[in-house]
């Protein structure tokens, strides 16, 4: 793959027990990172078994949610991005609505529900027609 077109931030649980092959699908254009979920390392493996992946990238653990954020945001510069997370501040908001388009914030704090991923799919194929 060349240069990814975005950027899909989330914890292990929001990809398990989505449907087969859907993330790997989505994916094709992009770059998953992960984040530090309730299941730790057991989940980040399941994931990369279940996508059929050899690895992925990790965004770094901070002390609390804001320095969190400010992370996923420095990380994330000129991509697009997913971000998939339990909730999201005031300040992830602000910044999320000055990128513009660039920016799909997703709350679960479980598995992807069909809503989300129907947005999620609608979002990436219009980054994948303006990337042509």
């Amino acid at each position: 793959m060349s240069d990814p077109i975005f950027r899909m931030v989330c914890v292990p649980g929001a990809l398990l027990g989505t449907p087969e092959g859907w993330a790997a699908d989505l994916l094709t254009e992009g770059e998953l990172v992960l984040a530090a979920g309730p299941g730790g390392l057991e989940d980040v493996d399941r994931v990369l078994h279940a996508l059929d992946f050899w690895t992925a990238k990790v965004v770094r653990t901070e002390a609390d949610t804001a320095t969190q954020e400010q992370t996923v945001m420095a990380y994330t510069s000129r991509y697009a991005l997913v971000w998939v997370a339990p909730s999201f501040s005031d300040k992830a908001r602000e910044w999320a609505t000055r990128r513009g388009p660039m920016t799909l914030l997703v709350e679960t704090d479980t598995t992807l529900p069909d809503a989300e991923r129907s947005r999620i799919e609608r979002f990436v194929a219009l980054l994948g027609r303006q990337a042509e």
